[in-house]
């Protein structure tokens, strides 16, 4: 089981979801204000986050955008906010998966499981992923370009991770959705056109002058190296 800290600043549910996932054999932590749970994640360590969004301190958008800076630990974002800008930009920032208030624990386990599952995948090979002078450090979650370190933000990065991982194949924005975004396919598809623009550009490269990254028309993206 894992070991979880909940941040979450409502009284009536912090408790219950303690010990509903106490009950499943989790040992559990909390906090009730952004900060606190942020001191606690960086300072215990813990398998993974659940993040409510409406903390009293600082909004849990920014709490995650400041996580992220110093951890990959898995997040859970936890919220009554159902609209789907929300959602993504959530998504963007870091977060591993979401539920919607109200949820069961049933489904709150579920996704922890899932998260869990996709953690112990990213970390089972901790050797760096190279692409002709790209280095993608999955462990570190570095990135090297002859040498020279990268500036990417988390989605870029997971981003970027995926394709190597699947360097010289053809990879569908659908498949990019479900594995970097975790959404379902459709309304979305331009959050992928756009970090892919992101990327190229600190990759050097442009659409039109393609170094790494290839897009193949009407099925996907390619990583590869630069030929010659």
């Amino acid at each position: 089981m894992a070991q979880v800290l909940i941040i979450e600043d409502d009284p009536r549910i912090r408790p219950l979801l303690m010990r509903s996932l106490g009950e499943r054999g989790h040992a559990v932590s909390s906090a009730s204000s952004g900060m606190q749970g942020l001191a606690m994640a960086v300072d215990h360590r813990p398998d993974l986050v659940i993040l409510d969004l409406g903390l009293p301190d600082v909004d849990g958008t920014r709490v995650l955008s400041m996580l992220r800076a110093v951890s990959d630990v898995p997040v859970i974002v936890a919220s009554a906010r159902d609209d789907d800008p929300s959602l993504v930009g959530c998504l963007d920032a870091g977060a591993d998966d979401y539920v919607v208030k109200p949820f069961t624990t049933d489904q709150l386990e579920a996704r922890i499981r899932a998260v869990m599952r996709r953690a112990g995948a990213a970390t089972s090979d901790r050797r760096p992923l190279a692409v002709g002078a790209l280095e993608v450090d999955t462990a570190g979650r570095r990135v090297l370009l002859e040498g020279t370190p990268l500036d990417l933000t988390p989605r870029e990065f997971d981003l970027l991770r995926h394709l190597a991982e699947r360097a010289d194949e053809v990879v569908t924005k659908r498949e990019l959705l479900t594995e970097v975004w975790h959404q379902p396919w459709g309304g979305s598809d331009k959050t992928v056109d756009v970090h892919l623009s992101w990327l190229r550009r600190k990759l050097g490269e442009t659409a039109a002058e393609p170094r790494y990254l290839h897009t193949i028309r009407g099925v996907g993206v390619r990583l590869s190296a630069p030929e010659g």
